[in-house]
């Protein structure tokens, strides 16, 4: 319902699904020596590409048990490299994040949190949340009022969203938390790749 109210005729879109991704295996490849390297690079790489060429980054998920599914955070454990402690891609901050989740009762809430704090720390300076309780067990089961309620507020964030469109800019939790990891890489806390990678950027 979103990607037909947000992407227009010029917009490009490209979805993929993570069901059959491999779990990471905590070798700690992409971070003490190079993400390139990783095991399941070639499985992972065309998502993450699409990701850094993105303008608008959608994850969505349903709720399983109060939280995202295990296939969803096995993805985000791939992205641990490109967190603020380690190293975070400075085209991520003009970047706007949505998480998306339904329940039948509780959790979606709890869903779409999880995925915002990743977000956060992948250095997205603007996240979303639309998360719906549908007190059924499939679409065509909800009651016409609560699809009429996720229409409208679908419809709205659409607007939202396009109206802010390069104008996203960090806040001062991300600046504030940047700071500081920049202070850890220059005290040496950090690991030499990581270090190497802050001062090509020009951070320290």
């Amino acid at each position: 319902m979103l990607l037909d109210e947000l992407v227009l005729d010029k917009d490009e879109l490209t979805e993929f699904f993570v069901n059959d991704l491999p779990d990471c295996i905590g070798c700690f490849t992409c971070i003490l020596r190079d993400e390139e390297k990783c095991p399941h690079r070639s499985i992972t790489n065309p998502i993450i590409t699409a990701i850094e060429q993105a303008d608008v980054v959608i994850m969505d998920t349903p709720n399983y048990c109060m939280g995202m599914t295990g296939q969803l955070k096995t993805f985000f454990d791939h992205m641990a490299y490109r967190w603020f402690s380690h190293r975070p891609l400075k085209e991520m901050k003009h970047k706007t994040g949505i998480a998306i989740s339904t329940t039948a009762g509780m959790g979606a809430g709890a869903a779409t949190k999880q995925i915002e704090k990743q977000l956060f720390w992948w250095g997205i300076p603007k996240t979303y949340r639309l998360n719906a309780t549908v007190l059924a067990a499939s679409w065509n089961d909800v009651k016409p009022g609560i699809k009429e309620k996720i229409t409208i507020k679908t419809k709205k964030l659409a607007i939202k969203i396009r109206k802010k469109h390069n104008h996203v800019r960090w806040g001062i939790r991300h600046k504030i938390v940047f700071k500081m990891m920049g202070g850890m890489q220059k005290a040496g806390f950090g690991n030499p790749k990581d270090e190497a990678y802050w001062k090509e950027q020009g951070w320290i």
